[in-house]
């Protein structure tokens, strides 16, 4: 019950910080446009960053898992931003800028090229979008 109370507690707090960050965050950018944001505005774009952080964590663990690890690295980052093209290859730039620093050098780890057009190996490959299961 006690760990309970201390994890509902330590998300309040986490969901607090977010909160104030958005805010100073809107402040700024309402200043420099000349725009207002209401309280309810910020409370309501607050609830909806949390979940979405709360779904990509839940996404990179089950990434993790399905690779049969129980560390998140890069690989499942790169495979939730498979969908975005200028994310994952603002991601790419990123870890590529974070080699260097490390001095490391390839892209990414488990990344395969395919032999026509430097594809990524995998793409395309599985069920298209747009349709249901069992058809």
């Amino acid at each position: 019950m006690a760990s309970t109370t201390a994890a509902i507690e330590k998300e309040e707090r986490l969901k607090s910080a977010l909160w104030y960050a958005l805010g100073q965050y809107i402040d700024e950018i309402s200043l420099q446009k000349d725009l207002q944001a209401t309280p309810q505005f910020i409370g309501a774009l607050t609830e909806l960053v949390w979940t979405q952080i709360a779904n990509t964590a839940r996404d990179l663990e089950t990434f993790a898992k399905h690779a049969g690890r129980s560390v998140i690295r890069e690989d499942d980052v790169m495979l939730l931003a498979r969908r975005n093209e200028e994310l994952e290859e603002m991601l790419r730039r990123r870890l590529e800028e974070i080699r260097a620093e490390e001095g490391r050098e390839g892209g990414v780890s488990g990344e395969r090229r395919a032999s026509r057009g430097g594809a990524v190996a995998g793409r395309g490959r599985g069920r298209g979008r747009g349709r249901g299961r069992g058809k």
